[in-house]
């Protein structure tokens, strides 16, 4: 298991600045699991989260001389990372690759299944709901409650007004809750 460097940020980034890829690998390595799960949060555990989560990362390399630390390099890369999966779901609705909700319910399922297949199966079902979130609502969801941003934040990453996150994010918890309503059972 390797160490993550207790480095300061900006120090890292004026090395890497100055042609260190030891410091950006050290700034990589600080801030993959960060960008996975905003990443995975907003397009699913697939293929282009992976490519997503890569691109992040190279377009921050690229733009490095441009960052001006005006916010914290976690909040630059979390919006570098929701402006990308945005991209995608647009390009996936362009090219009709969005999720096809299941129009079975959920009754086919009763027999019994052991604790660690059920708690993937529940982990399955929440993440089902929130890929059938508009992005606009799954982008609040995933930076406040999975990300663990604060309202600010969140409306900083997403370059909106405080009241506009409040008020998705409070949408998004009821149609969230809206769909998981038929897999509450199999959930608790």
């Amino acid at each position: 298991m390797s160490h993550v460097s207790t480095t300061p940020d900006d120090q890292l980034i004026a090395a890497a600045r100055s042609g260190s890829l030891e410091a950006f690998g050290k700034l990589v390595e600080r801030y993959e699991g960060r960008v996975a799960a905003t990443v995975i949060g907003m397009v699913g555990d697939c293929a282009e989260a992976d490519d997503i989560g890569q691109e992040v990362f190279i377009r921050f390399y690229h733009a490095m001389g441009r960052f001006r630390g005006e916010s914290k390099l976690e909040t630059y890369l979390t919006r570098i990372a929701i402006n990308l999966c945005l991209n995608e779901l647009k390009r996936r609705k362009r090219h009709q690759f969005l999720f096809i909700r299941s129009a079975s319910a959920p009754e086919a399922e009763a027999s019994y299944q052991d604790p660690g297949h059920n708690q993937h199966e529940q982990k399955r079902i929440v993440d089902q709901a929130l890929q059938e979130l508009k992005p606009e609502f799954r982008s609040v969801i995933v930076l406040r409650l999975i990300d663990g941003y604060s309202t600010e934040e969140t409306a900083h990453i997403l370059n909106i007004p405080v009241g506009t996150v409040l008020s998705r994010l409070a949408r998004a918890q009821e149609k969230l809750k809206q769909h998981l309503e038929p897999w509450i059972s199999q959930i608790l």
